[in-house]
């Protein structure tokens, strides 16, 4: 039997940093939501988190974060698993999951850097350009 395929091609998800954050945590207790996907809609603000978690096993607890900021969402589409994040032009990491603790507000959109790095440590500022990219 052959594996089932589920992913085409799609646009990159785009958005616009609305604010930086500066604040990491040990002990945050998030959990990797069951979804492999998002939909997101223009306009919508999204928290940006990242974790050294790799394991985007639904259910995951993520503890280890560090807080990159907002995005406001600019052209809608799906973001996935797997995608990589750029901020300013440059790759950030890599789309772990999601944590919908403060859902219907926000999501809280994972993403593995290998360590958790925060948005002022990144230099990030507002209007910073965001992109979720799928990757081959």
């Amino acid at each position: 039997m052959s594996a089932v395929r589920e992913d085409g091609a799609k646009r990159a998800v785009a958005g616009e940093l609305v604010k930086v954050l500066i604040h990491r945590r040990e002990d945050r207790g998030m959990t990797v939501e069951p979804y492999a996907s998002r939909c997101v809609r223009a306009g919508e603000l999204h928290e940006l988190v990242t974790t050294d978690v790799a394991d985007g096993t639904p259910g995951t607890r993520v503890d280890r974060v560090g807080f990159l900021g907002f995005t406001e969402i600019s052209r809608a589409g799906v973001i996935d698993r797997g995608d990589t994040v750029w901020i300013g032009g440059r790759p950030v990491g890599t789309v772990l999951g999601f944590d919908a603790c403060h859902f219907p507000n926000h999501y809280n959109i994972l993403i593995c850097t290998g360590e958790p790095v925060t948005g002022e440590e990144l230099g990030l500022c507002p209007e910073a350009e965001v992109r979720f990219i799928q990757q081959p």
